[in-house]
């Protein structure tokens, strides 16, 4: 059952009802930006176990996005004297991120607005 903790747009509504029928998902979540949980499905997002998946994902997000940016930083200074296309070094953004354990398998998508999180068994 999908609990919405603030009104979502349809096309977050599709997604979560498409990506919650795949028989190995345990469950779906959707992220503002910001950190806060929009809407979720699957009884392993509900309650304090929810807000933690979603305070956890939130810090990997961001430490992952900071990474890429330190990354852009450290290459245009090392190439500051050669031709650089500054242009493709700014377009660069974290897109997906997968991360198995022996339980789960959490599949992260931010987005500008949204960060897309579905978590799922991958022994099924």
């Amino acid at each position: 059952m999908a609990t919405a903790l603030s009104p979502t747009p349809p096309e977050i509504e599709s997604t979560l009802v498409r990506l919650s029928s795949h028989r190995n998902v345990r469950g779906v979540m959707v992220l503002a930006r910001e950190g806060g949980l929009v809407r979720h499905t699957g009884t392993i997002f509900e309650g304090e176990q929810g807000k933690k998946y979603a305070a956890s994902v939130k810090k990997i997000v961001d430490c992952c996005s900071e990474g890429l940016e330190d990354g852009r930083a450290t290459l245009s200074f090392f190439l500051s004297g050669a031709l650089l296309d500054s242009m493709v070094l700014a377009q660069d953004e974290l897109r997906f991120m997968r991360i198995r354990t022996k339980k789960h398998e959490v599949l992260i998508t931010p987005d500008k607005r949204y960060i897309l999180v579905v978590l799922q068994d991958p022994a099924q």
